[in-house]
Formats: C-alpha cells, structure tokens, sequence
C-alpha cells in the first residue's frame, strides 16, 4: 500500500518544504524539484492526494471531471488543513512553506489563508469558485506559463489580485511555455525560500 506521503531530509529537520502534487500525479511528483530548490538541512515531505485519479493512475485532491467539484473543494480543503497542523507538531507552521503545482497549487493558496505559514508557492495554479483570502496571508511567489493550456495564465493574474486585494503580498511570475514549472525561474524560487525560511531556528 503506497504511503500518504513521501519524506526526505534530515530527521530533526527544523525548516521544511511541503509538496502537493497536482491532478493525476502522486506523493514523490515533486520531491526531484524539493531537492533542486532546498539545501540538505531543510526537510521535504511531497503528500499524497487523498483520492485515485478517476483514469485509474496517480491521484487526485477532489474529483476535476465531477459537474459539482466546488462542492466538494470545502472537504478537500479541511481534510488538507487537518494534515499541514498534524506536520506542524514536528516543525512548526512559521517554519514551513508550502509549494504546490496546478490543482495541488489551488489547494495550497486556499488553505494558506488560514494556516500560520512561512510562505506558499502556487506553480500554474487557480484560485477556488468564490474563494477569498481570510488572512493574513503568509507571502506567495505565483508562477506561470503565458500558453498555459490547462489552467490559463489569466488564473494566477486572477490570483494576485485577489491575494493583494486582501492586503497579502503576491509576486506573479510569468514565463514563455505551458503548463510546467520553469527551471528558468529556480533561482527566483529558490531566494524566496531563503527569505521565508530564513536561517535555521536554534
């Protein structure tokens, strides 16, 4: 039975990097990435969506292709809440960024807005029918490709106004490609974990 999530890093990690893979992919989708972006003493920990992908391989936060998905974000949404507090009795929230990518993305700005967190990096996300920041927002760096042909650019611009709109900080970075994460923007990525996670508590 595979495992709800994969961990890499030192034990006794007192920084972490969470993951959430997006549609159709699984718990280790973005642990290569995680290892790119961090050094060794910060830990990792890519969590596995807690749904089968309904074409039969990888996994799925909440059903795309059900006609009534907004309905079920709100489970998803707790569900997901109930896991990142479980991680912060190991390494605390203010200690933790979160890096999603397309539906994992979407989960991540969602339930950021309600969880003390160093920062959340959405990578070709969108924002959840009706959702609104109940800040105060942690930071969030948005990338995307301007020929996104699954999840249009104009979803992280939607976003970042949405994000600013409630006093949060929101930098989008757009990039020439699709629906990917660029290694053209590692570098800005991997400051910005720098500047949210900062040096190692003592």
């Amino acid at each position: 039975m595979p495992t709800d999530h994969c961990v890499h890093g030192p034990d006794e990690a007192k920084q972490r990097l969470v993951l959430l893979h997006g549609w159709g992919a699984d718990a280790d989708d973005l642990i290569d990435l995680g290892q790119e972006l961090v050094g060794p003493d910060i830990g990792l920990v890519g969590l596995r969506a807690p749904e089968p992908h309904p074409q039969g391989m990888g996994r799925q936060w909440y059903d795309l292709q059900n006609p009534l998905w907004p309905e079920l974000v709100d489970a998803a949404r707790q569900a997901l809440r109930l896991r990142l507090q479980q991680l912060g009795e190991q390494v605390p929230l203010e200690h933790t960024v979160v890096l999603g990518f397309s539906q994992g993305a979407a989960m991540a700005v969602d339930v950021a807005s309600t969880l003390p967190l160093a920062g959340v990096i959405s990578c070709s996300g969108y924002p959840h029918p009706d959702w609104l920041p109940r800040g105060p927002m942690p930071r969030v760096l948005l990338t995307h490709g301007h020929e996104d042909p699954v999840v249009p650019y104009a979803a992280s611009e939607r976003l970042q106004q949405l994000l600013l709109g409630a006093g949060g900080e929101a930098e989008l970075l757009g990039f020439s490609g699709g629906h990917s994460i660029d290694p053209a923007l590692f570098p800005q990525l991997r400051a910005f974990l720098k500047d949210q996670l900062g040096a190692a508590p003592a």
